[in-house]
């Protein structure tokens, strides 16, 4: 008679069927509807920025890999790390500032760090960041999207609304809004985002901000095609819901409380859902903010990581000298992140509050 064979092994012995690799893959599938909408209304040149900061990223750490004798090209993280950096670019930067952002990215923020799940930061956030601080004005500088090149000059068009509003709060215009201000310097809108608006009373710069037809870095201007990614990754369960759901509810309710107070409006006047559209914020929320090795393990922790992205992002918008900050927002948070999981820590398997009161009085 056969006896059962009993296999020994050590923990964990519940596996996933996903690996790091098709994650990484999945995200930057995910990504495909915001790539090719930047590409279309920025042209070629986009295309070619993405190239770039995507081969430098995958050169990076081909030669890291060579150094450590480590295999990781073929994770996908490097791929997606470029893909990245590229998507925060403005259309118009020079080559160079990917190369330096892929670069600094993998080496610095990465493999000093350990390599990949051993990063404080997430690597594309840093390596953004290193080059916004290092070439400011490139940074800044963005191209008008073709769905507006006939409605007005490039001087007012290549402005994004974000930039645009708080230049003009910066120099004495105060009691209005931010669609007021845009209205009122006849900042264009697509004839479709006007003809809805007629329709529904939205703000054609909200709705323009929402399918993409602004200015801004090539990934981040179309909120519709980041959130066709984003419920992608929440399908396949790449992500849950609890950061980028809580960090743009964070940033429009308190754009909405405090949001008009630059602007001599008082409080309760500022923008609900224009805040959660506009600039970076979608693409840093569903894509970055979510990070597995940078944002906490539990559930709650999430959410405190994402009201704390929230309100930081809130205050370097609206009273801070930068009208976008959604990278600094979330790295500062990725500071944070081991302070979250220290103090919110899971219940135990079997621990309730009955046997806590046993042991504690088996103590006394």
């Amino acid at each position: 008679m056969n006896k059962p064979t009993l296999t020994v092994s050590s923990s964990p012995h519940l596996h996933a069927k996903t690996d790091t690799a098709s994650i990484m893959w999945m995200v930057s599938l995910a990504l495909t509807p915001a790539t090719l909408w930047g590409v279309y209304v920025f042209g070629l040149r986009s295309a070619l920025v993405l190239a770039v900061a995507i081969a430098s990223s995958l050169l990076c750490e081909f030669l890291l890999g060579k150094l450590s004798k480590e295999s990781t090209l073929w994770d996908g993280s490097a791929f997606l790390t470029g893909l990245l950096v590229g998507l925060n670019m403005s259309p118009s930067i020079p080559l160079f500032i990917p190369v330096l952002a892929s670069a600094f990215a993998i080496f610095v923020a990465k493999w000093v760090f350990g390599g990949l799940g051993a990063n404080w930061a997430n690597p594309a956030l840093a390596g953004r960041v290193f080059v916004f601080f290092s070439y400011t004005t490139p940074m800044s500088s963005f191209v008008t999207p073709k769905t507006l090149a006939s409605a007005m000059p490039d001087a007012l068009a290549s402005a994004t609304p974000l930039g645009f509003a708080k230049t003009a709060i910066a120099s004495g215009t105060l009691g209005m809004d931010t669609n007021a201000l845009l209205q009122a310097s006849s900042y264009p809108a697509t004839s479709f985002a006007q003809s809805i608006s007629a329709a529904t009373g939205f703000s054609a710069y909200s709705i323009d901000a929402f399918l993409g037809n602004v200015a801004g870095c090539i990934g981040e201007v179309s909120a519709l095609a980041l959130l066709i990614g984003g419920i992608f990754l929440l399908v396949t369960k790449i992500i849950t819901w609890h950061i980028p759901v809580t960090y743009l509810l964070s940033v429009g309710v308190f754009s909405w409380i405090f949001g008009g107070i630059p602007s001599a409006n008082g409080a309760f006047s500022g923008a609900f859902f224009p805040s959660m559209f506009s600039g970076g914020l979608m693409l840093g929320a569903l894509f970055m903010a979510t990070d597995y090795v940078t944002s906490p393990i539990t559930r709650k922790g999430q959410m405190i990581y994402g009201l704390g992205c929230g309100f930081f992002t809130f205050l370097f918008r609206y009273f801070g000298s930068m009208p976008e900050a959604v990278s600094v927002s979330i790295l500062l948070m990725n500071i944070l992140a081991p302070t979250i999981d220290r103090y919110i820590i899971p219940r135990k398997f079997g621990d309730t509050r009955e046997l806590r009161k046993k042991q504690k009085e088996a103590k006394v």
